[in-house]
């Protein structure tokens, strides 16, 4: 089991989780406890852009962090059954304590162990699998191999999805991304630096991601108007970056 020293702090009516005094490893507002506070946490939820609602029935998260991704799920998308794996107990503990993460075993089961080895020992499948594990440098270690992602591509439905915050591996990101493609046969796409710098890839094995500029700008309102999730920013990057072509995203 990892053991870090773990912190929390709060400014600005904010509350911080590190693992060391570089890395923020999560945020919550306390007035809105349940909103995603940092900018990468929202568009690791882009994949409500890319699948046609009501999606996903089941989501899996590696690393459970602040618990943000979590609790957005949990109580913004009710039909959604959420699985966790951590691999430090002391996370869960302070995410219980400090962050408000639920108590409902009947829709949220943490787990308390290795992702990549979960990955490899379990078969269950997952509509959404959303990868976000740090030790308190900032490296990802073996979640950020090429088995590991065969792994993730062995575990999702048909309409499946994977996302991957790349935090910290500026100087290995053309080789995370490169890991991604090969893992998947090219069928991946990286959303553009969002404003904390952090960079999020998307990947799929099964049905074909094939959404209008229209559709997304629609989903984006919808989702925007029903959950206060404001991905709207995000598709004009998008476009900037050369992602839409005619006008159509499509992995």
């Amino acid at each position: 089991m990892a053991q870090n020293s773990i912190e929390v702090s709060e400014a600005a009516g904010v509350r911080f989780l590190h693992f060391s005094e570089e890395w923020v490893q999560g945020a919550m507002r306390i007035q809105r406890p349940n909103a995603l506070e940092l900018p990468y946490t929202r568009e690791m939820m882009a994949g409500l852009l890319l699948r046609e609602a009501p999606w996903p029935k089941n989501a899996l998260l590696i690393g459970l962090g602040a618990g943000s991704l979590v609790k957005y799920i949990y109580h913004r998308l009710p039909g959604t059954r959420i699985t966790v794996v951590e691999i430090d107990p002391q996370v869960e503990i302070i995410a219980r304590l400090h962050f408000r993460l639920p108590d409902d075993p009947m829709r949220l089961r943490v787990i308390i162990g290795d992702g990549a080895d979960y990955m490899l020992e379990d078969s269950t499948t997952f509509d959404y699998i959303l990868v976000d594990g740090f030790d308190k440098s900032g490296r990802a270690g073996v979640l950020d191999t090429l088995p590991f992602y065969q792994a993730c591509r062995a575990r999702l439905t048909e309409n499946g999805l994977m996302v991957v915050n790349l935090l910290g591996r500026s100087r290995g990101f053309q080789a995370s991304t490169q890991r991604i493609a090969q893992a998947f046969d090219g069928r991946s796409l990286v959303f553009p630096s969002c404003d904390s710098g952090n960079i999020i890839a998307f990947a799929t094995d099964g049905e074909t991601v094939d959404v209008s500029l229209d559709e997304l700008i629609a989903r984006a309102r919808h989702l925007h108007k029903e959950t206060g999730l404001n991905l709207t920013p995000t598709i004009p990057r998008l476009q900037m970056a050369g992602s839409l072509v005619q006008d159509r995203l499509i992995i």
